[in-house]
């Protein structure tokens, strides 16, 4: 069970002419950590923001810059190349490149 204090990210993806939509994801997995690996596996086709909720709490939160900074950060302290559909999140987010190969 989900700490009641715990935001759970999700990330809105845009579908192109279908629109956007938030991805459905396990709860098992609706950490932190494994929406950055997500995002830099490019399992997204076009993220364009991350919401963090806490239902029990009737709580969210925008949490673009925070997961992006972990993207960059684990790219740079794993010397990751990232897939183009990441870069372009980074971009708009942050306004800075990550290398898409090294």
């Amino acid at each position: 069970m989900r700490n009641a204090g715990a935001l759970a990210p999700m990330v809105s993806n845009d579908f192109g002419p279908p629109g956007r939509a938030y991805v459905e994801t396990d709860e098992a997995e609706a950490d932190e950590s494994r929406v950055i690996e997500s995002i830099l596996g490019g399992e997204y086709s076009h993220p364009v923001r991350v919401i963090a909720f806490n239902t029990g709490r009737r709580l969210s939160a925008g949490r673009d810059r925070g997961h992006c900074a972990g993207v960059l950060s684990k790219t740079q302290s794993e010397h990751r190349s990232i897939s183009i559909v990441a870069q372009e999140f980074l971009v708009r987010t942050l306004g800075v490149d990550a290398p898409t190969g090294w």
